[in-house]
């Protein structure tokens, strides 16, 4: 039985295991890009912020102490639920990684076992090495397993892998895991290896690491021995000539490789043995590729162990490495004109391929062997391994310096190789479909010549000076049922019979004299010419195909290319039309894949589609990455365009004078701008040369790649004008001023920029507009999202945010100031700063902020226009989000302050007990307001004043995002008034609806999921059709003193704000006390909408309550005639506008403070 086939539980179970190691290291990596950047403690504000909190294996010393140390500390626990909320997905990947490489390697040792105690029928380990599948199989699953440990090791550095482990097991504890967490941990735990160059190899690394499971030590010398005698893939077929040997084992010795440090002692002292390691696999190479690029210098990892270093010395003797570097030139040069001459325009055509098949595959071969051995050896030691190895790049140097390394000869020779094994991949691939039909095209053409010479010979056909043959003519017809009896099933029988037929056709003319006749001579090279095109059709097997895939693999190359990147771009920068060639290139890399995936394929395991998606991405990112630098090479016309625009041409009237044309012409500067116009449509042209092509299972559409990539280079280019635009200098006097001034810049860059990549969006067939509002919005919202990320406890990473992409990433800065994290950040902060309420003062009739001391205008109402001018809709909504996020905070530190205030500190409890009785009921007016209410404020003075400044910021705030409403909406009438018209429409239409469901149950709600709901809104948050006024910012609990809290910070400012009626609201008495009356009431606003309307009529009563009292104790002490006293009418102003905000009617009002008063206030 077939050890694969599908009913063999042997076979599909090792089978299993071994695709499971492919999709763990496709895991590894994968995740290894996504490592929380706190886990790594790289920064002193990380180790000071987290260092108490993300802990190494130490933890397990004391859990106890440790977790007891975090819950005591209200710092340390908020800091522990941030991170276990905004990394609890990605650490518990992780985590899962991890446990699956112990679970493989114990299901390893138990499908050992099982087969050591017999569990498979007739299957036992001796003869799993004698199956062909089952060699390689049982070689694989080491192999991987060690590739898996050096992976992991490599990306997951071990003191971050420690605290992953023990954040996980702290958030998680046993529930998420089957496996003893013990067993995870000794497996995993630090080896104390870096991967950063310079840093020093641990001893015994990393055969004690690969020890700390032990596997069975006669699986491990099976394995071994294989490895080091066989070719258990049979890949000297592949490569047949002596001098291929090493490149043809190359993937073998890999594997032995990784294999030996399960078996240090062959390394360390088993000197006949390595010997024939190093003569069998490396008498020419020392640099090898153990896994998708990953590389290793020999000279460095074999240095400590003695058996090893002393068999390579052969190898790295001077004479050898200067043969091999002279052999490698020689080879390079030769076979580049080789290639150059093959590739010429028509010189590759089926009927070459046919007569020279094995001289191609032959040159492929010399292009392939003499690739390897210069991208690996002449690589930087940076990329290749053994940076900090002197030898190493000793020998560098002189590989480098004796084949006078080019770099651009290897990549004209890959770039060479690629197309012709593109080219012949296709043209094989062409035969071998169309085999059968051009077996029965050739077969009937010899067949009908074959025939007509039969006729001739009958007489039947006149043919001059043939006479008539009975013999010929039987005999020709003999021949034509012959042909036509070929069959395509037995190939090499219908090759032996075609010889044959050809040699008697050849025989027949010097026999029977007919080469006096030219039509007869013809008429048999015709025959004889079909039948050689059938020798030639039978010789096309899939033998041919599989062949060039093996020997065109270039997955040692998978990272080492990158050193080529500037190569490709500036020969894509010379000749745009080079991407075509490219596209060879790019698919050659992804004939790399093959090799993790065809294990996973064979299994047919659900991994497939995630493994092949990963290295897919990788591969399509590098495309990106090479190809971007025509995006670049763009927008550097681009900024020359932008320069001609705005700064040398002028703008033509509408109307213009004759005799001003010439002035306006400017000839030099419109063809300057007609030249670089042309260039940026040749880039632009380069790219669509390029096919759509499938690199992997990802489809790149090479017009897609163009837009991404110029996406890619508009966002780049536009955050870095925003980020150093938007930098404010909090040293200048007059910062309003500087505001304008910062704002006025960026929105003359961003225009200009605008203005030059609408011109050219003809030129590169985009709807540059569409590009530029949808970059610009992800640009402002993304910003937004990270600026919003410091006030959550759930950080959204970067993986998880819909706005940043891969493809098109937005740049991150670093933050500027110790407050914001970005542009949008510090733009709103400024304004605050502005605008702070301790030194100005806003008067809402004319909407303007002032200098409470010199009374001069610090920011008017048209900042918001400015903003939008300057960087956009998208930018403004970005700031009015950004408000609501800090309100929002804001709220709940004042909320979480009265909470804390009422409950533990006891003189506020102490006035909230003795008050309650005191102020009930309502109607009650209390004897000695003055001295009471004072006394009760004084009591309380720490809490209120702190409140007051929590209030006062929220109303900032508030104000602000009522001007970027205001402003939002007015831009959206003007320039887009049908969608305003519309927008309106459908939210009053729908509110009615919600209405009339309340009012009567039984009709229908019209927005069961929420969806409508939640689209409508934001399209009126753009549009500016909402009111922060109204607005539930949090969800609350209820809080019985809140009300009574309110009334005392309200009365204790009572005394510092007055009702200017010049101004037509509450301001300071002197201005120079930081309290501005009208962001107290708007405050004061905000916090009574996030509760029940309860509240603010219990506020409302027990102002009420303050007035009257207040105005009957003056009426009592001074007589009725005393003007109302400024407790009275301050109180009255506060309560008015606080109804009216809150859409208090008068009446309800009057229930409680007399219509007097409020006539006497109104009057």
């Amino acid at each position: 039985m077939d050890l694969l086939a599908e009913n063999n539980v042997c076979g599909q179970a090792l089978l299993r295991l071994v695709a499971r190691a492919n999709a763990i290291i496709a895991e590894l990596m994968r995740l290894s890009d996504f490592v929380p950047p706190l886990f790594r403690l790289e920064t002193k504000t990380e180790q000071q912020k987290y260092g108490d909190v993300v802990i190494d294996f130490t933890y397990f010393k004391a859990p106890d102490g440790f977790n007891k140390r975090i819950e005591d500390s209200p710092v340390l626990a908020d800091i522990d639920d941030e991170i276990r909320e905004s990394h609890s997905s990605i650490l518990d990947r992780i985590y899962a990684v991890f446990e699956s490489i112990h679970r493989y390697v114990t299901d390893l040792n138990s499908f050992l076992q099982d087969l050591s105690e017999g569990t498979f029928i007739q299957r036992t380990l001796e003869n799993m090495f004698t199956n062909e599948d089952g060699k390689q199989l049982m070689c694989e699953a080491l192999y991987l397993y060690g590739v898996m440990l050096l992976v992991v090791d490599t990306l997951f550095p071990g003191i971050v892998r420690e605290r992953i482990i023990v954040t996980h097991h702290r958030h998680a504890g046993q529930k998420a895991s089957d496996t003893n967490i013990d067993d995870v941990c000794k497996l995993l735990r630090s080896t104390g290896f870096f991967a950063t160059p310079g840093s020093k190899r641990p001893v015994n690394y990393p055969e004690d690491y690969f020890r700390r499971v032990e596997l069975p030590s006669n699986y491990l010398s099976f394995v071994l021995g294989h490895l080091r005698s066989d070719d258990i893939y049979h890949q000297v077929q592949a490569y047949p000539s002596p001098e291929h040997r090493s490149a043809a084992l190359a993937n073998q010795a890999a594997m032995l490789f990784v294999c030996l440090y399960f078996t240090p002692a062959t390394l360390h002292s088993q000197t006949a043995k390595m010997r024939e390691i190093v003569d069998k696999y490396f008498p020419d190479n020392w640099v090898i590729s153990y896994y998708m690029g990953m590389t290793v210098n020999l000279i460095d990892v074999w240095e400590p162990y003695k058996a090893s270093k002393q068999a390579l010395n052969n190898t790295l003797e001077v004479s050898n490495i200067r043969e091999q570097a002279y052999k490698a030139a020689a080879k390079m040069s030769k076979l580049v004109k080789q290639t150059d001459q093959l590739l010429a325009e028509g010189s590759l055509n089926e009927g070459r391929v046919l007569d020279h098949s094995n001289r191609l595959l032959n040159l492929l071969r010399e292009c392939n062997v003499a690739l390897r051995w210069a991208v690996l050896h002449a690589a930087t030691l940076t990329e290749a391994g053994g940076e900090g190895n002197k030898r190493c790049k000793v020998v560098r140097d002189q590989v480098v310096s004796d084949m006078q390394y080019s770099p651009m000869i290897v990549f004209q020779l890959m770039l060479n190789t690629a197309t012709l094994e593109h080219d012949l991949n296709q043209i094989y691939k062409r035969l071998v479909e169309e085999k059968f039909i051009r077996w029965d095209k050739y077969r009937k053409e010899a067949n009908e010549q074959v025939i007509e010479l039969s006729e001739v010979f009958a007489g039947s056909r006149p043919l001059a000076r043939v006479p008539k043959n009975d013999r010929l003519h039987k005999w020709f017809n003999d021949i034509g049922e012959q042909i036509l009896s070929l069959k395509l099933d037995d190939p090499g029988s219908a090759g032996r019979k075609i010889i044959q037929l050809i040699q008697a056709l050849k025989e027949v003319k010097e026999f029977h004299g007919l080469e006096s006749s030219a039509g007869v001579v013809q008429a048999v090279g015709e025959v004889v010419s079909a039948l050689q095109a059938l020798v030639r059709i039978a010789g096309v097997t899939e033998d041919n195909l599989i062949t060039l895939s093996l020997i065109s693999d270039i997955s040692y190359a998978w990272a080492l290319v990158d050193e080529y990147t500037p190569i490709m771009q500036s020969a894509i920068k010379k000749d745009p039309s080079h991407v075509a060639r490219l596209r060879a290139t790019f698919l050659k890399l992804s004939s790399g894949l093959d090799l993790p995936l065809l294990r996973i394929n064979q299994a047919r395991s659900p991994d497939l589609i995630s493994v092949s998606a990963y290295y897919s991405g990788e591969l399509v990112a590098y495309v990106r990455k090479v190809l971007q630098i025509i995006p670049e090479t763009m927008f550097g016309l681009l900024a020359k365009i932008i320069k001609l625009q705005t700064e040398r041409i002028k703008e033509v009237p509408t109307r213009l004078d004759k005799d001003k044309m010439k002035d306006f012409a400017q000839l030099p500067e419109r063809y300057q701008m007609a030249e670089l116009s042309h260039s940026v449509a040749v880039l632009a042209e380069g790219v669509a040369m390029m096919d759509t092509t499938l690199v992997g299972v990802i489809q790149v559409d090479p017009r897609r790649l163009l837009e991404d990539g110029v996406r890619r280079e508009l966002v780049s280019l536009v955050a870095r004008i925003l980020h150093d635009g938007l930098t404010f200098n909090t040293k200048v006097k007059n910062r309003g001023s500087e505001l304008y001034r910062r704002l006025t810049l960026v929105g003359q860059k961003m225009t200009g920029f605008r203005t030059s990549f609408e011109y050219i969006q003809d030129y590169i067939s985009m709807y540059g507009l569409k590009i530029w509002q949808e970059e610009m919005s992800r640009i402002v919202n993304y910003n937004v999202e990270q600026e919003c990320n410091q006030l959550l406890k759930k950080k959204i990473s970067d993986h998880e945010s819909i706005y940043q992409s891969v493809a098109i990433p937005i740049p991150k800065f670093p933050p500027v100031d110790t407050q914001s994290v970005n542009f949008i950040g510090r733009l709103v902060r400024e304004i605050l700063r502005i605008t702070d309420p301790k030194t100005t003062v806003y008067v809402t009739q004319l909407g303007t902020w002032y200098d409470c001391r010199t009374h001069a205008e610090v920011l008017s109402s048209s900042v918001m226009a400015k903003v939008e001018s300057s960087i956009s809709t998208a930018g403004l909504t970005g700031v009015d989000k950004l408000l609501a996020f800090l309100i929002v905070t804001e709220l709940q530190n004042l909320l979480r302050e009265m909470e804390i205030a009422s409950k533990k500190d006891v003189a506020v409890k102490e006035v909230l007990r003795v008050i309650s009785p005191q102020l009930n009921p309502n109607s009650q007016v209390l004897a000695q307001p003055t001295r009471q209410y004072t006394g009760w404020t004084q009591r309380t003075s720490k809490l209120t004043t702190s409140m007051v400044d929590r209030i006062m910021r929220i109303g900032q705030m508030q104000i602000l995002k009522l001007h970027a409403a205001n402003r939002l909406n007015s831009s959206c009438k003007f320039d887009a008034k049908y969608l305003a018209a519309a927008l309106r429409t459908m939210n009053e239409s729908l509110m009615t609806d919600v209405k009339q469901h309340y009012a009567d149950p039984t009709r229908p709600y019209p927005d069961d999921d929420g969806t409508l709901t939640s689209e409508l809104s934001v399209f009126l948050e753009w549009c500016g059709m909402t009111q922060p006024l109204d607005r539930i910012y949090i969800t609350t609990c209820p809080l019985r003193p809140l009300s009574i809290i309110l009334l005392l910070t309200v009365i204790a400012q009572i005394s510092k704000i007055h009702y200017a009626k010049s101004l037509g609201g509450l301001t300071g008495i002197k201005g120079t006390e930081g309290i501005d009356g009208e962001l107290l009431i708007v405050g004061l606003v905000t916090v009574l909408r996030q509760f029940h309307q309860d509240h603010t009529l219990r506020f409302i009563q027990l102002l009420a309550q303050y007035i009257t009292s207040h105005t009957a104790h003056s009426a009592a002490s001074s007589g009725k005639t005393a003007d109302l006293p400024h407790e009275t009418v301050t109180g009255i102003a506060v309560l008015q506008e606080v109804a009216r905000k809150m859409s208090v009617s008068m009446k309800t009002l009057s229930l409680y403070v007399p219509q007097h008063l409020l006539a006497a206030h109104s009057g």
